[in-house]
């Protein structure tokens, strides 16, 4: 078999439809039926079963198609490493962000294009453990993360911590510079959560610590949400500074924290011993320089 088989096949196995796949491929169905009849003569065994109109992979087949997407994204970067030994500049940025590390992207992207405009990008949003996945399975190439986390396959780079308000709506009247938590447990709380970030039980964590206990009355893991609400005055909120900075025009007001040890941490990460696009070791640079 050879790399134009291996496409072939994955198509086959996509579309489970000989006729979807042969559009797919912008080829006919007849030749693309042959090919898949000579790898099965080729392998000495059935790579799919006809279910009515759907093709359906046998345990071989399922094997096989495994093994063909590995091949066939082994040979795209190699491709790609070679043109961009060539052309420098050029490629795609890949890089996912969960929700509460994205808030200075936009504006490291807008420099990132000054510098190479003819970069395109592929931007995802996801929770940290997901972010990791993605990376194993090539579909990214970079995160940006909460941490800690177990990181041991990967490279670190750890981004400027930042700080934690009190935030409550403008109409409540608070006029305090800074709350302490035995100031915040007065208060009905809406915290963020947001599964795999920890952050809710983080938050937790600094009443517990002192003692105290706060006086929980919902979470919510869309930040929009999460401040139109508090906005309402219904309840209060501690959220990133990030946040804050991200979405703003909202009727709040945050306060500092004044017995606060509670930072966000994040940091940039990807994989180690693999072949990076001179676009991501670009986009390292941009991040390990002072901003």
């Amino acid at each position: 078999m050879d790399i134009r088989q291996l496409r072939y096949f994955i198509a086959i196995a996509e579309e489970q439809q000989i006729t979807a796949a042969a559009l797919r491929l912008h080829m006919t169905q007849p030749p693309l039926g042959q090919q898949l009849k000579l790898m099965e003569q080729e392998l000495g065994v059935q790579l799919v079963i006809r279910n009515g109109k759907v093709l359906e992979l046998t345990e071989a087949g399922q094997a096989l198609y495994v093994h063909a997407l590995h091949l066939t994204k082994l040979l795209e970067e190699a491709e790609m490493e070679v043109k961009e030994i060539g052309m420098g500049t050029r490629g795609k940025l890949l890089i996912g962000v969960n929700t509460l590390s994205s808030a200075f992207l936009p504006q490291l992207l807008r420099i990132f294009k000054t510098r190479y405009p003819e970069v395109t990008y592929k931007i995802q949003q996801n929770e940290s453990a997901q972010l990791l996945r993605l990376i194993r399975e090539r579909v990214i190439e970079l995160a940006i993360v909460r941490l800690p986390l177990e990181l041991q396959e990967f490279h670190v780079l750890e981004l400027q911590p930042e700080p934690f308000y009190f935030v409550a709506a403008t109409n409540m009247g608070l006029e305090s510079r800074e709350f302490s938590y035995n100031d915040i447990q007065r208060f009905p709380l809406i915290l963020p959560s947001a599964e795999g970030l920890g952050l809710y039980q983080s938050i937790i964590d600094q009443f517990t610590k002192r003692g105290l206990t706060a006086n929980i009355i919902g979470e919510c893991s869309d930040i929009v949400t999460l401040l139109a609400w508090v906005s309402s005055g219904e309840g209060t909120t501690i959220v990133p500074a990030s946040i804050l900075n991200m979405h703003r025009g909202y009727d709040i007001q945050s306060f500092a924290i004044a017995d606060s040890a509670l930072l966000l941490s994040t940091g940039l990460i990807w994989y180690k011993n693999r072949y990076l696009t001179k676009t991501a070791q670009h986009f390292i640079d941009l991040m390990k320089e002072p901003q």
